[in-house]
């Protein structure tokens, strides 16, 4: 998200300027070349911060961009360029839609409109040119949110609703990319349900889909904000915690799975370091839910330093 929206504000601070250089000096002309600049600063901000920024933060930068380029088509000084100016807007349709949900995503998209509409007729654009642009823009959203939809199906699985195996791979990379360059800590999570074959066998496949379900439930509720949530196949889950230390992770895990104590999951946890690889990394939380099964099951061990740090005591029950 943040990536995206940087580019979309460097990008429109940079076709601003371009189109800047065709305006006749005057008032105009600096206003306009200090909104670019502004856009071209907020870009970097973005760009540098704004992965850590909150879900609010996204929402009011792509309604301030709007405003942005509605005040850029009432100062161009001629209907050609306010037009040139308001075609910035299919940025803020394309990230709305691409990230957004549908609801939310409309909203923006009923803003924009109706603030370039408002912009481009107060210019000078005729109505029938106007509406058509708006035309245009509810068609980009449209095919955004189609696509944005076919995508997410692909990464995602059917029975609990959370991001599949493939969703999983590629946010491990991107968050194991912005932990590299950041220096924050991060922590994955391998969760697995205890004797869920025997769930299976004794009370059938309708039964343990309704275990699978509950887990997800549980976890995507309580997990925090920023968290990736997935299932990993079969009956094992991933957690994937940025800002997390292993310990903390642990702590969260124990809290997590004493809410529905009518489940026994086993979980292993270990915590990202300098040169890991994502292999390396599940590897590690790999070896640590493989010792909390040796160990008894119904336990979080901790990987620590080449050796799992055993986590006291059982924080969940078996299934019954």
């Amino acid at each position: 998200m943040a990536r995206t929206l940087a580019t979309f504000y460097a990008f429109g601070g940079a076709a601003g300027l371009l189109m800047v250089a065709d305006i006749e000096p005057g008032g105009r002309r600096t206003v306009l070349a200090v909104f670019c600049c502004a856009a071209l600063v907020t870009a970097a901000a973005v760009a540098r911060w704004g992965a850590r920024g909150p879900r609010w933060f996204f929402h009011a930068a792509v309604g301030a961009a709007t405003f942005l380029i509605a005040g850029a088509v009432l100062l161009a000084p001629h209907p050609i360029t306010s037009m040139a100016a308001a075609t910035l807007v299919t940025f803020i349709v394309v990230d709305a839609h691409f990230f957004f949900s549908p609801r939310l995503a409309l909203a923006h998209l009923v803003v924009a409109i109706v603030t370039i509409t408002v912009a481009l007729l107060l210019s000078g654009v005729g109505p029938g040119t106007t509406l058509g642009f708006d035309l245009m823009l509810a068609s980009v959203g449209i095919v955004i949110r189609q696509l944005v939809a076919l995508a997410s199906s692909a990464s995602l699985d059917p029975l609990t609703g959370l991001s599949n195996r493939r969703g999983f791979d590629s946010a491990l990379d991107e968050l194991m990319s912005e932990a590299s360059r950041t220096g924050d800590a991060l922590s994955a999570v391998l969760i697995d349900v205890d004797h869920f074959k025997s769930v299976n066998d004794t009370y059938g496949h309708e039964e343990g889909d309704r275990v699978l379900r509950r887990v997800a439930d549980v976890w995507r509720r309580e997990v925090p904000a920023g968290a990736f949530l997935a299932r990993h196949g079969g009956d094992e889950f991933s957690l994937l915690l940025p800002g997390v230390t292993g310990n903390a992770a642990l702590a969260l895990v124990r809290r997590v799975c004493a809410i529905d104590p009518a489940i026994s999951l086993s979980c292993g946890i270990a915590q990202y370091r300098p040169g890991d690889s994502a292999s390396q990394l599940m590897r590690s939380a790999d070896r640590a839910l493989y010792d909390a099964k040796t160990l008894g099951r119904g336990r979080a061990e901790l990987f620590v330093d080449g050796s799992p740090a055993r986590a006291e005591g059982s924080w969940a029950p078996r299934l019954r």
